[in-house]
């Protein structure tokens, strides 16, 4: 069924209101349920899940330092809506099909309020397993100003829980944030993008299986989930009538497996302001921006000059990504469409600052540990590919065991074809460079030759990250200060289809001397 582009107007996510709010903390109720959802005027409602019953979920608004609480509860029937495929770890037949546990992605949370995956619950807040399990849990807001969200993490099913539709934003705002000259109010708006695939009746698609998989296994996880439809705020190909002036957009790839690569029609410019975890240190002009899966970036496009114009965003990155198919023009080369047609309220705000925030820069020198660590990718029982990380299974002992206030540096690997999203829990960090080296050699000998010198990391993520784009036949290196929390965390792809399927390794930071 095709449908038709730019013909349903772009909602916004609405703001959480608390359900209590005192000098000292807030505290905020959300459930997850089914319901029915229109992605398109001319699809049928579509059965999803949402928090509070709403998809995307609603959004958060923070202060830096404030103390949150909010209590996650499970109303999901005991039936899940995609296929599970019970031979991943994790998601085995004596285990219930409708587990959730939610992680709030780039945030400083001890390791209770953290989502780990196996501290998961059921509608009935079943309690199984070593893994304690919060039903409250607790945000110290430790951050500046950032764009986050949340999202599911239940093991074994993650790509299954998020596709359905169990993500949001959540926002962090501070003086610095309300002090600069940018866009404000209704004039700074949250885009969640993902793809996603219908069936005729407007229920969500998912395969079943892979096409090139031969084996016995039905359903059976798949190596990456591409659909034919992007939607932006839970709407297919949606328009947004904006003013003649500038607008900030917090833009997030919340897809399972797809790369986008954003560009405005007519090469048309915009401001890169922010990264997954905060302001670069000055706005930078771009006329493209890469973001793997839960990649973020906050940009300001200005329209000022554009009265009456019809303006197309756009996406061309192939899939898989780097080297995998090109996109199809006509969808998913499509993502959304500005049309500069409402009257000016009000006069535009002042020009973007010069500077936005200053950066630490960490040192290499300062390091106490590197560690190098593989990408890789083997085959099960059953003859389909699956990826690890540094050679190791979920279940496999922990390997990396940093200190609290220590300073690591991480290079990865890739061994891979693919480009992996690598995200880290807790923690944010800098990224060092990328530079390629021999694969064949490596593989041979196990030694690193390297084939040219370092690259520096790319103008768009020269700030703070909590998830890196690893190329295929590159190291990539990043540097990690592990502080403010000890405990058991985890470390994955962030393509969904690997994390569940392996590419997911616990770490845990360890007291330092001062704790002992």
């Amino acid at each position: 069924m095709k449908l038709q582009k730019y013909v349903d107007s772009l909602p916004i996510p609405s703001v959480l209101p608390a359900s209590v709010k005192t000098e000292n903390y807030t505290y905020y109720e959300v459930t997850m349920k089914e319901f029915r959802h229109v992605f398109h005027r001319d699809l049928p409602p579509t059965t999803v899940w949402g928090y509070n019953g709403l998809y995307p979920g609603p959004t958060f608004e923070a202060v830096t330092g404030e103390r949150v609480y909010v209590q996650w509860n499970n109303n999901l029937p005991d039936q899940h809506l995609l296929p599970i495929d019970h031979t991943v770890h994790g998601a085995e037949k004596d285990k219930p099909d409708v587990r959730t546990v939610v992680h709030l992605h780039g945030g400083r949370t001890e390791p209770d309020s953290d989502g780990y995956p196996d501290a998961w619950f059921t509608n009935e807040f079943q309690q199984t397993g070593p893994f304690f399990k919060k039903k409250i849990y607790e945000y110290h807001n430790l951050e500046s100003a950032r764009t986050l969200w949340y999202h599911d993490h239940a093991i074994g099913i993650t790509r299954l829980n998020v596709y359905a539709g169990l993500a949001g934003f959540y926002l962090i705002r501070d003086a610095l944030d309300r002090s600069l000259t940018l866009p404000k109010n209704e004039f700074d708006i949250p885009l969640l993008i993902q793809d996603k695939s219908f069936h005729p009746d407007g229920s969500l698609k998912y395969p079943i299986r892979s096409k090139e998989f031969s084996g016995s296994v039905t359903p059976s996880i798949v190596p990456e989930f591409s659909g034919d439809v992007m939607t932006v705020n839970g709407k297919a190909w949606p328009f947004l009538e904006v003013e003649p002036r500038r607008y900030r957009f917090r833009l997030l790839n919340a897809s399972n497996s797809r790369y986008i690569n954003i560009y405005l029609e007519e090469n048309n410019s915009f401001y890169q302001i922010a990264t997954d975890s905060g302001f670069l240190e000055r706005p930078i002009a771009i006329n493209s921006l890469t973001l793997a899966p839960a990649e973020r970036a906050e940009v300001v496009i200005d329209f000022t000059h554009l009265a009456g114009k019809v303006l197309n965003l756009r996406n061309n990155a192939p899939t898989p990504f780097p080297n995998g198919e090109p996109v199809e023009p006509d969808t998913t080369g499509s993502i959304m469409q500005f049309r500069i047609s409402k009257k000016l309220s009000s006069f535009d705000d002042p020009p973007l600052p010069a500077a936005l925030v200053g950066i630490n820069w960490l040192s290499e020198k300062a390091a106490n540990v590197s560690r190098f660590l593989e990408l890789n990718e083997d085959k099960d029982s059953f003859g389909r590919p699956f990826m690890l990380l540094d050679k190791k299974m979920w279940d496999s002992p922990i390997s990396e065991n940093p200190v609290i206030n220590s300073l690591e540096i991480w290079n990865f690997i890739n061994l891979t074809n693919d480009d992996h999203p690598i995200h880290l829990h807790l923690v944010q960090f800098q990224v060092l460079n990328r530079q390629n080296f021999d694969l064949v050699h490596y593989k041979n000998t196990g030694s690193i030759r390297y084939t040219g010198h370092p690259i520096p990391s790319e103008r768009q993520e020269m700030g703070w990250k909590d998830t890196v784009r690893t190329p295929p036949e590159q190291i990539t290196r990043i540097i990690v200060p592990f502080t403010h929390f000890t405990g058991q965390y985890v470390w994955h792809c962030h393509i969904l289809e690997h994390e569940d399927y392996e590419m997911m390794r616990p770490y845990r930071v360890l007291p330092g001397p001062k704790y002992t």
